[in-house]
């Protein structure tokens, strides 16, 4: 069974060394978590539009199968604890005595 991919929607802006490092950061995390990571310039429309209702600050932004995770420098410790929490649990058997 395939675990579904993460959305993941990163809001980066030219010239960024933190927007560098949050790809980096990525491209790590995606061999061992399914991710579908889509890339929008802040200073597009689409881009402006999506910092301004989830609040992003300054760039890099990631957001999370649509909802803001975070802003500036992006913990790789953070985004590991979140994609483990969105895995589902294995089916816990009850054994009969």
């Amino acid at each position: 069974m395939t675990a579904t991919p993460t959305s993941v929607t990163l809001l980066t802006q030219a010239d960024c060394s933190l927007c560098e490092h949050a790809k980096q950061i990525l491209a790590r995390v995606a061999a061992e978590h399914p991710l579908q990571v889509i890339e929008i310039d802040l200073g597009s429309a689409a881009g402006h539009e999506l910092a301004l209702t989830g609040r992003v600050l300054f760039a890099p932004g990631v957001f999370l199968d649509g909802e803001p995770f975070s802003h500036g420098r992006l913990s790789e410790r953070k985004l590991r604890r979140a994609l483990a929490a969105r895995q589902p649990s294995p089916p816990q058997f009850e054994r009969k005595p």
